[in-house]
């Protein structure tokens, strides 16, 4: 496994443009469900994502048969990308957008904590940048905030059962840090592409089997606005973003990129005012601010020593 690249302009700007789309996810997702239960929605979700994800592969002549060698960590990050999905959809549907949005955005934290573990067990093919004393910093400011969230008050109005669902947010945020490592692995020897159709290819089976078993079909009347949302969480999330981003994790630290999503929780709180007119409370405010200079701590102080 190369070593991981710095940072460069072009890269900066892909990661930042990336976060801004992403900040809408949350929002969306919260959307959709006001029409299309949670498990059903990630279902649905990754159908669109899917359809546009191959007729890119197939555009651009990108292999998705899996070489020898490649089925079983493929398979390994179809597993983790659908228990993290569906703990995203759950949580989101549980608390608040705004507070889902900040809590899930710090996972950038547990990538680096897990790119460092990894690296310090299999440095023979896993290469992360060192925990120096300024990220460890910036990392326990980030945890910080998330732990002042999870015991936060979202909007009642927003947030059915608040803290079991910042505390669902917390664990998808998680995995969604170690997915970051194992996919800065994994795309080193397979194309970003076909990543992203295989963890989707292997998700829709084990969402339609989950939807099936738990859930109904829908909550409520069919909203063209729910239709909307789901094609965005498809189209521009799951496809352009995921390329995108796995693109990104071939070149650079997944430690590194994932910094660069202190964007999405900005744009996200933004959002979920303007669509939902939720109130922000101070709490949301201190936990925001105590991420974001964790992150800034890392991107921008942590970079320049390492």
């Amino acid at each position: 496994m190369p070593q991981p690249q710095p940072i460069g302009l072009a890269s900066a700007a892909a990661a930042l443009l990336i976060s801004i789309l992403w900040g809408g996810n949350i929002v969306s997702i919260r959307i959709g469900l006001s029409s299309i239960p949670p498990i059903w929605s990630a279902f649905w979700r990754m159908l669109a994502g899917i359809a546009f994800v191959y007729l890119w592969a197939r555009f651009t002549s990108v292999r998705i048969h899996p070489a020898k060698g490649e089925t079983i960590p493929l398979i390994i990050l179809g597993l983790l990308f659908t228990a993290q999905i569906a703990l995203l959809n759950i949580g989101t549907s549980l608390t608040s957008p705004g507070f889902a949005v900040v809590i899930l955005n710090a996972y950038s934290v547990y990538a680096n904590l897990t790119g460092h573990i990894a690296a310090k067990y299999a440095h023979s093919v896993v290469h992360e940048e060192p925990l120096t004393g300024i990220r460890i910093l910036g990392l326990t400011l980030a945890v910080a905030g998330v732990a002042w969230l999870a015991l936060g008050h979202p909007d009642p109005a927003l947030a059915a059962h608040p803290l079991a669902g910042n505390l669902v947010i917390i664990t998808s945020s998680i995995l969604l840090g170690i997915r970051q490592v194992y996919t800065r692995w994994l795309v080193q020897t397979i194309h970003p592409v076909q990543s992203v159709v295989w963890q989707m290819g292997i998700s829709i089976p084990l969402f339609l089997t989950g939807a099936l078993l738990f859930e109904p079909p829908s909550t409520g009347p069919l909203r063209w606005q729910a239709v909307a949302a789901i094609f965005y969480q498809g189209i521009v999330v799951a496809g352009i973003c995921f390329i995108g981003w796995a693109g990104l994790l071939k070149k650079h630290a997944a430690g590194t990129v994932s910094m660069f999503a202190f964007l999405v929780p900005v744009s996200g709180i933004f959002l979920s005012s303007q669509v939902f007119s939720e109130s922000i409370p101070a709490t949301l405010y201190a936990g925001a601010a105590l991420i974001l200079t964790g992150v800034f701590t890392v991107v921008r102080l942590g970079q320049t020593r390492t």
